[in-house]
């Protein structure tokens, strides 16, 4: 497989590992019933604030492998957007980038390898997120489609690779141009893994219903008629057909038919072949509507009739915001974003989106969830000050006006819903867990700390509940393949692990894995008794 390479590519190929784990900090809830409020809704739909890659790895201990679709709209660098490099990568080649404007082609020559090194550590995050089952959908133009295409089949492997959607984002021309006018872009696709991904179809439209008829009156319903010639031929299958009139028929030439001899004159028999309302024309295969999927098979190229374009997606903005200007050029229609989580979600997904902008993701999903009473969640991040402004203010506004156009009796019949989909919070991106002296940094919270570890041993989450800490302890975490673990930790003290400080191994297990400070226990006795000591902070794991 051919391989992509670029300036400081050496670098970014593990700076995920580097990016410090930072906490999410909530700051306000927002309920459709009772607006922004102090307290988490719980919700489970989140808005988070910061620098995208420091907020994906911050996601890691409750969302690992959990996702289920993926959707961004990263920049297209083209030249035009005024993106700026700012990854904190300690190396020479890269540092002379960070902050800096990226040009246009020509004015910057790195603007391509910059582009590189930003999306790189941010997909390898994204790859880590993604459910085994999961598919991730990516806008792009000609600028870097190429590039980010190989770039994809490093980190997904190339053969999870889905397809490269083109979307009909515009329907005229552009006026002036010395070359092409552009009307479409693309939506690369990847899933997390071929073997166990499964693309849901589309509902048909009206459109395809109206191909139904039943010109012959047809006992079995409507009915629509297709090809009874196909290419390249086959010998056995060339033969004379006889039509009602009397006129004779052949395929034509290269072509055969569709059906053997024998096979045809079954479909004959079952009336299951059309000539035409005179009994002359070219045979042609009866499909009735009642054989037929409820839904079709998504297609690669969606138009903007089906979707929506950029125009309408500005349009859909102002409407929600009339006394706002944005700095969006080319924002994306939600009909897009339906569509794509059509084909990818059930109606108990998580969606991501770490290049939020205006929040049309979000958007999309309350679309949704209305549309089938499902109880998705999205996660967006946005790392521009409008994050609060812009992207909140529009899941916030498109909340309100849901709950505007309910009835009482629909309120009260849909109380759950309201209350899980018709919520979100917001973050902003916190304190690292490290100190760059290593240490823990105390000001984050112990119980922060405590999820973080829990994730580092087992790649799952910690149950937070009061009656585990009243029943087990406030030392014990948790317990998972019969290991049990425990964070013997004190703020203010030195917490040593001896024969009397034990009585904090509450749960009976086959194992038990205990961070202290100090441990005096002797190893044979450790051995003997299944105890895994691990030192405070030197002893907990980075990633």
């Amino acid at each position: 497989m051919p391989t992509l390479n670029w300036i400081g590519k050496e670098k970014v190929v593990n700076h995920h590992q580097d990016v410090p784990y930072r906490i999410l900090e909530h700051k306000y809830g927002f309920s459709a019933e009772k607006g922004t409020q102090e307290n988490p809704t719980n919700s489970g739909n989140k808005i988070i604030h910061g620098d995208n890659l420091e907020a994906l790895k911050s996601l890691l201990p409750e969302y690992e492998g959990k996702i289920k679709c993926i959707y961004i709209d990263p920049p297209y660098n083209t030249g035009n957007e005024n993106w700026v490099y700012n990854d904190n990568v300690n190396h020479p080649k890269i540092k002379k980038w960070l902050n800096q404007v990226v040009g246009k082609q020509g004015e910057d020559l790195t603007r391509h390898d910059k582009w590189l090194c930003m999306m790189y550590p941010r997909l390898v995050l994204l790859h880590k997120l993604l459910s085994d089952d999961g598919a991730i959908f990516i806008s792009i133009d000609d600028n870097e489609q190429a590039s980010l295409k190989l770039m994809m089949d490093e980190i997904f492997g190339g053969g999870n690779f889905l397809a490269n959607i083109i979307w009909q984002k515009a329907f005229s021309p552009v006026n002036l141009r010395k070359t092409f006018s552009s009307n479409h872009d693309f939506i690369i696709t990847f899933c997390k893994n071929i073997s166990n991904f499964s693309m849901n179809g589309l509902p048909r439209q009206e459109t395809d219903l109206k191909r139904y008829k039943n010109l012959d009156n047809d006992i079995r319903g409507v009915w629509t008629s297709g090809d009874l010639s196909v290419g390249p031929q086959i010998q056995e299958k060339v033969y004379e057909i006889i039509t009602p009139s009397g006129r004779k028929v052949l395929p034509p030439k290269g072509y055969c038919w569709r059906l053997t001899k024998e096979r045809f004159e079954e479909y004959l028999s079952e009336k299951r072949i059309w000539f035409g309302e005179k009994g002359d024309n070219v045979p042609r295969i009866k499909r009735f509507l009642s054989e037929v999927k409820e839904d079709i098979t998504p297609m690669t190229i969606w138009l903007h009739s089906d979707v929506g374009h950029n125009q309408s997606a500005k349009q859909d903005l102002k409407k929600i915001f009339s006394e706002k200007q944005f700095p969006f050029d080319t924002p994306k229609p939600t009909q897009l974003i339906e569509r794509i989580l059509q084909i990818s979600t059930d109606k108990n997904s998580i969606i991501l989106d770490s290049f939020a902008g205006s929040g049309t993701t979000a958007h999309a999903v309350i679309n949704l969830n209305n549309q089938d009473d499902g109880n998705r969640k999205f996660i967006l991040i946005e790392m521009e000050e409008y994050a609060e402004t812009i992207t909140a203010e529009r899941v916030k506004r498109v909340i309100s006006s849901e709950l505007k156009v309910m009835s009482e009796a629909e309120k009260t019949n849909n109380s759950q819903l309201i209350t899980q989909n018709y919520s979100f919070d917001f973050y902003e991106l916190g304190l690292p867990i490290f100190k760059d002296d290593k240490n823990l940094n105390e000001e984050v919270g112990e119980q922060k700390i405590r999820e973080y570890i829990y994730f580092t041993e087992t790649r799952k989450s910690i149950k937070n509940d009061d009656l585990g800490i009243k029943n087990y302890g406030k030392y014990y975490m948790g317990t998972e393949n019969d290991t049990s673990y425990y964070f013997y930790y004190e703020k203010n003290e030195i917490t040593v692990l001896n024969s009397e400080t034990l009585s904090i191994v509450t749960v009976r297990a086959g194992q038990y894995l205990i961070y202290a400070d100090i441990c005096l226990l002797d190893s044979e006795y450790m051995l003997r008794n299944h105890i895994i000591f691990k030192k405070i902070p030197r002893d907990i794991k980075k990633f």
